[in-house]
């Protein structure tokens, strides 16, 4: 693998790298994202806005490798996407290296991308959203910094559905089955629904989706 940029980012280190075909981001040593697949990512979106029967504003939180915004950009349901993104190194590589994987979904007019910490933005914004879908992280029991777990818990919950609309539909990626989120959930929302998407190597992704009452 040949690195191709290394960067100081509102975490520490990221570096991306590639070997020709594909490219890698790693955070701290530690792999976060690849351009290999997307096939979860992708559904992340889809399966979400499927269960929304109106032109939808879609939150993505996580820019990632672009895969989960050029899928709501497909649909013909979005009206517009807002992209939350805390490292600017990321936003960046998708006007250079990363461009063909959101095919080039930054220039597209109903495209919104704001810097900053999801869960901080949550905690002040007073939009709400007919979808929500959220991969910051390797899961609700792998998260990339301690403060992101608070998102997962009772007390995120509440915070996350308290920026959906009525009817408005919650997806969270995981990079494995989170037992005791999915119960959480249960809690806190109707139709909880965990689709697993197998991968080449370890254990199946995790779709979760997750509707919030239509009054």
């Amino acid at each position: 693998m040949e690195v191709y940029e290394r960067r100081t980012g509102e975490n520490g280190e990221l570096v991306l790298r590639g070997d020709g075909r594909h490219f890698e981001i790693i955070s701290n040593g530690v792999f976060l994202m690849d351009t290999r697949a997307g096939e979860s990512e992708r559904l992340l979106v889809r399966a979400a806005l499927e269960r929304v029967a109106r032109p939808s504003r879609v939150l993505v939180g996580g820019l990632g490798v672009g895969f989960s915004l050029a899928e709501a950009l497909r649909s013909p349901r979005t009206e517009a996407v807002t992209v939350i993104e805390r490292e600017p190194a990321i936003i960046g590589w998708h006007a250079t290296y990363l461009r063909p994987y959101s095919g080039g979904a930054l220039d597209d007019p109903r495209v919104r991308v704001e810097r900053a910490d999801l869960l901080g933005w949550l905690r002040t914004t007073t939009l709400t959203y007919d979808v929500l879908c959220l991969d910051i992280d390797n899961g609700p029991d792998w998260t990339v910094t301690e403060g992101n777990a608070a998102l997962y818990g009772p007390a995120g919950l509440d915070l996350l559905a308290g920026r959906l609309r009525p009817g408005g539909v919650l997806s969270v990626w995981s990079a494995g089955a989170a037992p005791v989120f999915e119960a959480l959930l249960r809690e806190r929302f109707t139709g909880v629904s965990a689709h697993a998407v197998p991968v080449a190597r370890g254990e199946p992704d995790v779709v979760y989706l997750a509707s919030t009452s239509s009054a």
